[in-house]
C-alpha cells in the first residue's frame, strides 16, 4: 500500500514494464491502481506527481511536461490522468502541444461524479471531499488555510458553503466519519454519496 503522505509530498514513480504510461496526480493512486487491478490493465506504468500540487496549481502543467518528456520515450503511448484542476487550460493546452490525451473535465469531482451529472447539479454552494481528501483534509485544508491556528477564518473561507458532500470512492465507515467531521469543523451540513471510481475507469481502459 502506497502511503498517503508520500504521495502528497512526492508522488509515486513508475516501475517500468508496461506500454502506456499514466502520469497521475497521486490523489488519484489508490484507485487507478485499483481499477488497474480489478480490469487487468497490465499494460499500464503509473507514475504520479505530488499531490500537494493542487495548491499550487500553476504548477501542475509544467511538473506533467517534465514527467512526459522525461519519459514518454520508454513507452507506446502516455494518457496523462487530470483534468484541468485549476489550471484554467494551461493542462489541456501542455497536452495537445505534447500530443498526448488527458481526462476531460474540470477536476476529479467531475470525472468521479460524473461529467453530465456533475454540471446538471450546478452546486455552487457545496464544498467537495474524495476519498483521499478525507483522508488528508488536514493537510489540504486545515493547516493550509491556517484554520488550526486561527479558527476564526473559517466564516471568511466558507462563509458562502452550505454543504461538504463526499464523492465517495469505497463504502469505509471509517472515511465516512472523517469526512462528516471535516463537515462540522467547516460548520456545513454533510452528505455523502457513493460514486466509486466514475468515468475514471472508462479513461483507464480506453487508454
Amino acid at each position: 500500500m502506497i502511503d498517503d503522505a508520500a504521495l502528497r509530498d512526492e508522488g509515486f514513480a513508475a516501475t517500468g514494464g508496461g506500454r502506456v504510461l499514466v502520469v497521475a496526480c497521486g490523489a488519484l493512486a489508490h484507485e487507478i491502481l485499483a481499477i488497474k487491478a480489478t480490469n487487468g490493465l497490465d499494460h499500464l506504468d503509473l507514475q504520479c506527481l505530488p499531490a500537494i500540487l493542487h495548491n499550487h496549481p500553476d504548477r501542475i502543467a509544467p511538473a506533467v511536461e517534465s514527467a512526459v518528456t522525461e519519459r514518454r520515450d520508454a513507452y507506446e503511448r502516455v494518457f496523462v490522468a487530470y483534468a484541468d484542476c485549476g489550471t484554467g487550460g494551461a493542462l489541456a493546452t501542455t497536452c495537445a502541444r505534447l500530443g498526448v490525451e488527458m481526462i476531460a473535465g474540470p477536476h476529479c469531482y467531475a470525472f468521479f461524479d460524473g461529467l453530465d451529472r456533475f454540471a446538471a447539479r450546478d452546486e455552487i454552494d457545496a464544498f467537495y471531499l474524495t476519498d483521499f481528501l478525507a483522508r488528508q483534509f488536514d493537510a489540504f485544508v486545515t493547516r493550509p488555510l491556517g484554520l488550526d491556528r486561527h479558527p476564526e477564518l473559517r466564516e471568511a473561507y466558507f462563509g458562502n458553503y452550505r454543504t461538504l458532500v463526499y464523492l465517495a470512492q469505497t463504502e469505509d465507515a471509517a472515511l465516512t466519519e472523517r469526512a462528516r467531521a471535516a463537515a462540522a469543523a467547516l460548520g456545513l451540513a454533510f452528505e455523502r454519496r457513493f460514486v466509486g471510481y466514475g468515468e475514471l475507469t472508462d479513461a483507464l481502459t480506453s487508454a
